[in-house]
């Protein structure tokens, strides 16, 4: 579903590609977290939109690695002692403050959705040693769509333009790419700090759209090749992409966009300054290509042409030289090959001592473990419905609790089909055994991606960063015994492949402190991304427990109960000696099949893998996600420590008791009759989870009790960097057994009937920064109507005149960057421009005519107020109230109003999406009533008008959130119908609703209201 050559948006069927690509930006991100965490996922999305001809980047994934946090006023047992830092290099905490936002704002403004990730948090001494991450693994990645016909790049013929679009060169970032090669603190300390990049997100948007217009001209399209700029900058880009295309070049140093004049020719040309691509263009398709940059409102210069010779020359008019004059081949030929000679060192392994251990406390401590806890003050900052093509994010269940482990995505708007992801990392175990922390997160990213409906092993495919302290004694060799377990051994054993992957081999912090020196090495950190295509959304699964009765819980265990570097061994201060590992790869094989049968016979009731904390943490998070107990039976002669936090491989699945000899049979068939067990029931009379061995009470504990405690380090982390009584808040209701979502219907949701005559015109306006244009566009056009691609830039030199159109639709994004206030550098491009405020006040004027405003679109049209009739009165929109982007699935009632858009709808209850960073409605007088005709407003699990939070995310008065002009015909909300109309958007939808869910009532209404 793109835009056509005609300017309307069209479906064509055609198979497509997945893009998967997955990076570290480790350094920057110490240095300065929140621009290095942006960085480092604009990179990545860079790297996507720069595949073959051009791809679209689509969803993403984060992860961060840190050393202790030591929250203040919450430091835990296991945190005691600190070792120090160097003063150039944030504290865990700060990282986790700012990188996250970093990352999650750059994913936010350009317009991709991340619905995966992970957070690992470990800090040890071994044999004198000091293991941590002083220096982070920040992780970015993610999965986008390539059309088959663009995914190689072409020669580059002789005279073809060579190009760079996108932001500036200015004087950050230099030395980045060496910079992140050396151990932390080994290097220049002011060089540290200039190796840092800025992002900004808007410019690559920007740049985006550039590639995707060019992407829906297909083999027409005029890009030849394409580089994304990163590391080493234009010095490293442009030879590649020359090198690719098999053509040498002469290039103009000066023709490089400049912010800063001062910069010498190898600041110009080495600069890493961000959200920059080169490529290459045929000359005779230069003017269509500058034409569709200048649509865009995206920079773009020739900087010189291909040549023939094997020659890299690049000319300084300014100077008068030449700062570059070589052969390419001997830039980028071949380099000498390293060798390395490295000898293990073997660790002093002393078994885990538990004789002073209460096994309640130990329960309790590991659920307050960061790797164990509750992630969602790093979940809800970030947008995870741009684009509408989300089916599974993070959250789970009515009361939306993070504890999905599988992204899945739509492959469109249409059709049952898509992609999931799953990470797998369990670098902790690489202290005791390097090879079997390998094989573990393969282990980890499949039973996680298991989740998905993936139609054959085969269809996996792996991508493996790899983090070790190269040079460091024994680092060397645990890097090769870990390479060697992965790639060697247990994929082809698998049938899976790793076509992609990284190193980053500095993971070394060293510093003096009192004339000491002092270091602290991370341990071998193997991180694997797993990507497959899905057969059918539908039967995706969820660690939400049914409620329905006599059910029963399996435990499929590939384990031998192993604790070494457990959390459990962690949070009492030891490692252990006994490794745990996948001794068996036919098991996990075995598994997959098993899975695959239980999924076509339709067994399963909830499904979630045994990671981090082991067996209690799998049961514990389950139960959250439900608000139901369970009564579990340890088997007779089992350690009970082993058995409930041993963190080996293994799933716990719940299905029908009735069923349970098929179980036994189809477990015994795919060869796992030893390793699958009932272990317990679900209960959802209560909420607890009681467990018990040959009789006898093992624990006992309330769900809510162990929710609070699980949920607590996300929430202190929260009151540190957000507002931090809407954080109090937050925890007040945390294990409420209230369902905050929940629907109540006023009609019967339908999809629309396919209409015949002359359709109505939509405008799908957008400005530059806007980046939910398409998912509006698939709304309307669903509803029956021609959408049509409608920028400013059209507007202001007549290529669309809004007279031709019957409605206007303004989505979300981030016009201009929201440096003049949301939605108001927007407002301002209209109301400055003579023609432009003519042409949309008599837009509005004209009673046949419909206006949808959308979160960035409903900011823009609030600040229209003044040429909307019957808008006078309409609210401006500031900072939530939280001082956060807030990003989640909300309560809502559609309100009685004369609005065309909501006709019939009035008393309708239904959760629906928001995701926005300025969403408080500021009334005059701060009286909602006095602002016009209002359409929405969030509500708590009572169906009362929200005034707490996160019921009412932003702050809105009496949960104000959607409104009207007193006509009915222009409409104003924050949240985002457009990206639930069907109920395979929505992480999580009631039971009872089909295809349609109620918010597809709109669109469907602005069709009927123009009939």
């Amino acid at each position: 579903f793109a835009v056509g050559v005609s300017g309307a948006y069209a479906v064509a069927e055609e198979r497509t590609a997945i893009l998967m690509k997955v990076e570290t930006h480790n350094h920057p991100t110490a240095i300065s977290p929140f621009p290095g965490a942006a960085t480092g996922s604009g990179g990545e999305i860079r790297d996507e939109g720069a595949t073959g001809r051009g791809g679209k980047p689509k969803a993403g994934l984060t992860g961060f690695s840190v050393s202790h946090l030591r929250i203040p006023g919450y430091i835990q047992s296991w945190e005691s002692n600190p070792y120090g830092k160097p003063a150039r290099i944030r504290s865990a905490l700060d990282i986790m403050r700012e990188g996250p936002l970093g990352a999650a704002a750059f994913n936010n403004e350009f317009g991709r959705p991340a619905i995966a990730g992970y957070f690992r948090v470990f800090e040890c001494d071994q044999d004198g040693l000091h293991r941590g991450y002083h220096k982070p693994i920040m992780l970015a990645g993610g999965l986008g769509q390539i059309r088959p016909s663009l995914v190689e790049k072409k020669p580059l013929p002789e005279g073809a333009k060579v190009l760079v679009i996108g932001g500036p060169a200015m004087l950050i970032g230099l030395g980045g790419g060496a910079a992140s090669s050396v151990a932390s603190g080994a290097g220049d300390e002011q060089l540290d700090f200039a190796s840092v990049q800025r992002g900004n997100p808007e410019m690559q948007r920007r740049a985006q759209e550039v590639i995707e217009r060019c992407i829906a001209l297909g083999e027409d399209s005029p890009i030849l090749s394409i580089h994304d700029v990163g590391a080493g900058g234009l010095s490293n880009a442009i030879p590649e992409l020359l090198h690719d295309g098999g053509r040498g070049g002469r290039l103009q140093l000066r023709a490089v966009p400049n912010e800063e004049q001062a910069m010498s020719p190898m600041q110009i040309w080495s600069n890493e300054a961000q959200e920059r691509y080169v490529l290459a263009v045929a000359a005779a398709d230069l003017p269509r290509f500058t034409e569709i940059c200048a649509r865009e409102r995206c920079p773009c210069a020739v900087l010189g042409e291909a040549t023939a010779e094997d020659a890299l020359i690049l000319e300084d008019s300014l100077l008068h030289d030449r700062p570059v004059d070589m052969a390419l081949s001997a830039l980028l030929g071949c380099p000498p090959r390293m060798e390395r000679d490295s000898r293990h060192v073997r660790p002093d392994l002393r078994p885990l001592d538990l004789s002073g251990a209460d096994l309640r406390a130990a329960a309790y401590a590991v659920l307050r473990h960061p790797s164990v806890a509750s992630k969602e003050f790093l979940i809800t900052i970030g947008d995870r419905s741009v684009g509408g093509l989300i089916h599974r994010d993070q959250m789970v269940g009515p009361w939306q609790v993070p504890v999905a482990d599988c992204g899945v995505t739509a492959a469109d708007f249409w059709n049952n089909h898509g992609e999931a992801m799953a990470i797998g990392e369990r670098a902790p175990v690489a202290v005791l055994n390097p090879a079997a922390s390998a094989r573990l997160a393969i282990a980890e990213a499949l039973t996680n991606l298991f989740a998905a409906d993936v139609a054959a092993l085969g269809d996996i495919k792996l991508s493996a960063n790899w983090m070790a302290a190269a040079d460091h004694p024994g680092e060397d060799a645990a890097l090769y015994d870990a390479v060697r377990a992965a790639a060697l051994e247990l994929c082809p054993a698998l049938d899976l492949a790793i076509p992609v992957g990284k190193d980053s081999l500095s993971m070394r912090t060293i510093w003096r402190e009192e004339g000491v020196e002092k270091t602290v090495v991370s341990p071998l950190s193997v991180i694997i991304s797993a990507f497959a295509p899905v057969a059918d959304l539908r039967k995706s699964w969820t660690p939400q427990w049914s409620a329905q009765p006599d059910t029963d819980l399996w435990l499929v265990d590939l384990g031998c109960g192993r604790l070494g570097a457990s959390i459990l061994a962690q949070t009492l201060g030891q490692m252990g000696d006994s490794t745990p590992d996948l001794d068996a790869p036919e098991w996990l094989r075995g598994l997959f099949s098993a899975l695959q049968v239980l999924r076509m016979q339709e067994l399963v009731l909830a499904y979630h893998d045994r990671s981090d904390g082991g067996l209690w943490a799998t049961l514990c998070e389950m139960s959250f996600a439900s608000r139901c107990g369970a009564d579990i039976q340890l088997p007779s002669g089992a350690d009970s420590w082993s058995f409930l936090f041993a963190e080996e491989p293994g799933v716990v699945i719940q299905t029908p008791a009735a069923q349970r000899e098929r179980m036994m049979q189809i477990f015994a068939d795919a060869g796992l009759a030893g390793r699958a067990q009932v272990i317990g029931q679900v209960k959802a009379d209560h909420w607890r989870l009681q467990i018990q061995q040959d009789g006898q009470s093992v624990l006992k504990e309330a769900g809510a009790d162990l929710l609070r405690v699980w949920a607590e380090t996300s929430n202190r982390m929260q009151a540190l960097r957000d507002d931090p009584l809407c954080a109090q808040e937050a925890f007040a209701v945390v294990a409420s057994e209230d369902a905050p979502l929940f629907s109540h219907l006023s009609f019967t949701p339908q999809m629309p009937m396919i209409q015949t005559g002359v359709k109505p015109r939509v405008a799908i306006l957008r400005e530059q920064g806007v980046n939910g244009q398409i998912e509006m566009a698939a709304a309307f056009h669903r509803a029956g109507f021609t959408a049509v691609d409608v920028h400013m830039s059209d507007l202001a030199a007549g290529r669309h005149r809004l007279p031709d159109f019957q409605a206007m639709a303004a989505g979300g994004g981030f016009s201009y960057g929201d440096v003049l206030g949301a939605g108001a550098g927007w407002a301002k491009s209209i109301l400055f421009h003579d023609r432009l405020r003519d042409d949309f006040a008599a837009f509005f004027a004209d009673t046949s005519r419909l206006a949808l405003g959308v979160c960035n679109g409903c900011q823009m049209l609030a600040e229209l107020r003044d040429i909307i009739p019957g808008a006078a009165h309409w609210p401006r929109f500031a900072r939530n109230r939280s001082e956060q982007f807030e990003a989640r699935l909300a309560m809502v009632e559609v309100v009685d109003s004369p609005s065309l858009l909501f006709a019939g709808m009035a008393g309708t209850y239904a959760p629906i999406v928001i995701a926005h960073g300025e969403g408080r409605a500021h009334f005059a007088g701060d009286q909602p009533g006095s602002g016009g005709p209002v359409t929405m407003r969030f509500v708590n699990a009572q169906g009362q008008p929200a005034v707490q939070y996160p019921a009412n995310p932003n702050g809105s008065p009496q949960g104000v959130t959607g409104l009207c002009n007193e006509d009915g015909r222009v409409s104003i909300l924050m949240p985002h119908p457009e990206r639930v109309v069907r109920s395979l958007q929505m992480s999580w939808r009631p039971p009872e609703w089909g295809e349609a869910t109620p918010w597809m009532q709109i669109f469907v209404n602005a069709r009927k209201a123009l009939e």
